[in-house]
């Protein structure tokens, strides 16, 4: 049901928690109201911004425009065999629920993405990925309204120009395109991704290995290592891991001779950028009311009424100390929202 709000509060709607607000938040539900927002005075008048689970942003302030908060919600089986089976998913819908609904169902390809918080609208935007898989690999298409126009225009997987945490929803089409629902293409017979970091040790010693296990174990490592955003107010990983040339990853490796790095192949490695955080010697240090987790240095948190500037100043002087010290600048994977 579409519902206009003013001055709205959004603490609740990011997980960082900061205190901000919107000069209008609007709700919607289906199709029809989405394009009745986007052909109002209000849009046209206002700079906007398309909220999911707040999962990735960081607001600098109150928000002297428009947001958008669709809760487009439901999934529906659009084509299946014996072996596959294609799903049609509403933008508005928690993605761990989905992520656990496909376990449930036996449905395989994104069991290793167990726990990341957000919604399925954000999916494609930012490929989100961990342990060893990339949503990419599960996407057949992404479904959207045009802001401009209001037109629906539907993405195939090759169009999305997806990358490490990438995609040209992030660049090209930029504020161009509002997500209303994603498909995915599903295994039957999945092939389970064990060999990634904690989990080919802690699924070893399991008697059966399947999706369910999968998720088990990697729900139980995603709630060692990060903070719950209810009671620590943080984004997940804050900076991207970065990539790196060969001839990079050897000038250091002389210097750093235990630093790790992954083999991307085509001469491109990745480096842990919570290692080089933690080189620099920021693991659990404050910058007021925002720091470094204690557990894992790629995050930062709010220890309580950080601001965003804080936050953000806070980021600032780690990318500063990793370049002089690596050489290497770190990217943001948090979206930085300023106040206009």
């Amino acid at each position: 049901m579409k519902s206009i709000f003013r001055d709205y509060p959004l603490k609740s709607y990011n997980t960082f928690n900061i205190e901000a607000s919107s000069k209008y938040f609007i709700t919607c539900g289906n199709i029809k109201e989405l394009r009745e927002i986007l052909d109002s005075q209000i849009v046209e008048e206002h700079p906007l911004l398309v909220l999911g689970g707040g999962s990735n942003v960081l607001f600098m302030g109150d928000y002297q425009g428009v947001v958008i908060y669709p809760e487009l919600k439901g999934k529906k089986i659009i084509q299946e065999n014996s072996n596959k089976v294609r799903i049609k998913v509403g933008c508005g819908e928690d993605w761990d629920s989905f992520v656990e609904y496909c376990v449930e169902n036996g449905y395989g390809g994104i069991e290793n993405l167990s726990g990341i918080p957000g919604r399925v609208g954000a999916v494609p935007i930012q490929n989100i990925g961990a342990y060893g898989v990339e949503a990419q690999e599960s996407i057949v298409s992404v479904e959207s309204l045009e802001i401009e126009s209001g037109q629906k225009v539907n993405f195939k997987r090759e169009e999305c120009q997806f990358g490490y945490r990438d995609s040209i929803f992030k660049h090209h089409y930029k504020n161009k395109y509002i997500i209303t629902s994603v498909i995915f293409e599903l295994s039957k017979n999945p092939d389970l991704v064990m060999n990634y970091g904690d989990l080919q040790e802690r699924i070893t010693n399991q008697a059966e290995k399947n999706l369910k296990t999968v998720r088990d174990i990697i729900l139980q490592v995603r709630n060692e290592k990060l903070p719950a955003p209810e009671k620590l107010g943080n984004a997940g990983s804050f900076f991207k891991n970065p990539i790196i040339e060969r001839e990079k990853l050897e000038s250091l490796t002389e210097t750093y001779d235990e630093l790790p790095y992954y083999n991307l192949g085509d001469s491109q490695y990745k480096i842990p950028a919570g290692w080089l955080i933690e080189e620099c010697g920021w693991k659990e240090k404050s910058y007021g009311e925002a720091g470094v987790y204690q557990d894992q240095a790629l995050i930062i948190v709010n220890y309580g009424e950080a601001s965003g500037k804080e936050i953000y100043g806070l980021s600032q002087k780690i990318k500063k100390d990793v370049q002089n010290k690596f050489g290497i600048e770190l990217e943001r994977e948090v979206k930085v929202v300023t106040s206009n």
